[in-house]
């Protein structure tokens, strides 16, 4: 056969194979590309049963590309195969000028192309502070943290004040695998017991679904690529020294040698078992005291870096005990 001739696409046979599926490594054309990247995500979602009919599904959105891609798929899903759902698009607004106010507009625009309500909260109305006043405050060093423990918040309060039964997120493969590091490389076994799971948070009111656990982000990309989606692509002004950006360039570099690796860390996430005397020792799952919210402390860590904030302390030692305040 003559190598000059166009490949044709290794599931239909009969379109020209314009793409090679970093998942699989097979050479495939666009519409196979759409048919099975969707047909996996709904395998997934059917598989681990994620939702029941007539749930309210709070569709988390950033306008980066995964929350754009999932939003497309949720509604694309939702349609063809009548899951029965009602989706709402919520946001969290940090308060970081030049990044997050941008980024709105392009949730705005994807609220408008698919007539889902769109709901924003904000940290400045949740907690009396942007994430700009908080790195004045403490600086770039562990503002990663306030961030991350204030959006988690934010999110669940703003699924509770639309009625959501479920908040479904971008999280990706590559992203599970990130937390699987993660995890290992902080010993954290309270959270590597859990990172792995597809749902969490089934313990309290308002369970958080992973649709794309087994996607892979360069798919994500692509497929956002392909749809001539509109997203917002822009890095966190804030997060260039997370401590999550080495376990993701360390991942990268082994998904270039062996492209599997990603799904391979979180079949090994999955499978770790956790001796019954280790679990013995980690904390309970409770509320705060003071604002209700599930906590593995008498008071949860948002409170606690809001107080340190608003008491103008807010230099903490990051570890999970209780009271650790300086």
């Amino acid at each position: 056969l003559d190598e000059r001739m166009p490949k044709l696409c290794g599931l239909c046979n009969t379109e020209r194979a314009i793409l090679k599926r970093p998942k699989t490594g097979e050479m495939i054309c666009k519409e196979c590309f759409y048919r099975v990247f969707e047909t996996e995500i709904h395998e997934t979602i059917v598989g681990e049963k994620l939702f029941r009919r007539g749930d309210k599904i709070a569709i988390a959105a950033s306008g980066g590309k995964d929350s754009t891609v999932l939003a497309e798929i949720m509604n694309v899903l939702n349609k063809r195969y009548d899951y029965g759902l009602e989706l709402f698009l919520l946001s969290v607004d940090e308060g970081i000028t030049g990044y997050r106010d941008d980024s709105l507009e392009t949730v705005k625009k994807n609220q408008q192309d698919y007539q889902i309500p769109l709901k924003i909260v904000s940290y400045q109305e949740l907690y009396g502070w942007t994430m700009d006043a908080i790195v004045k405050q403490i600086g770039l060093k562990n503002n990663c943290t306030f961030c991350g423990v204030f959006r988690r918040q934010a999110l669940d309060r703003g699924a509770m004040l639309l009625g959501a039964d479920k908040i479904v997120t971008g999280h990706n493969a590559d992203d599970i695998a990130e937390t699987v590091l993660l995890n290992l490389l902080r010993g954290d076994i309270s959270r590597l017991s859990r990172c792995t799971a597809i749902t969490t948070g089934t313990e309290d009111s308002l369970p958080r679904c992973k649709p794309f656990k087994y996607t892979y982000e360069k798919e994500i990309v692509m497929y956002a690529y392909f749809k001539k989606l509109v997203y917002f692509s822009t890095e966190c002004i804030y997060s260039p020294n997370a401590y999550r950006g080495y376990a993701r360039n360390f991942l990268k570099d082994l998904e270039s040698i062996r492209p599997s690796c990603i799904i391979d860390i979180i079949r090994s996430g999955e499978s770790m078992v956790i001796k019954e005397s280790t679990k013995a020792k980690l904390p309970e799952q409770r509320t705060c005291s003071r604002c209700g919210y599930i906590s593995s402390n008498s008071i949860c860590k948002a409170c606690v870096l809001l107080d340190t904030l608003n008491r103008g302390k807010p230099k903490i030692i990051l570890e999970e005990e209780e009271g650790q305040v300086v």
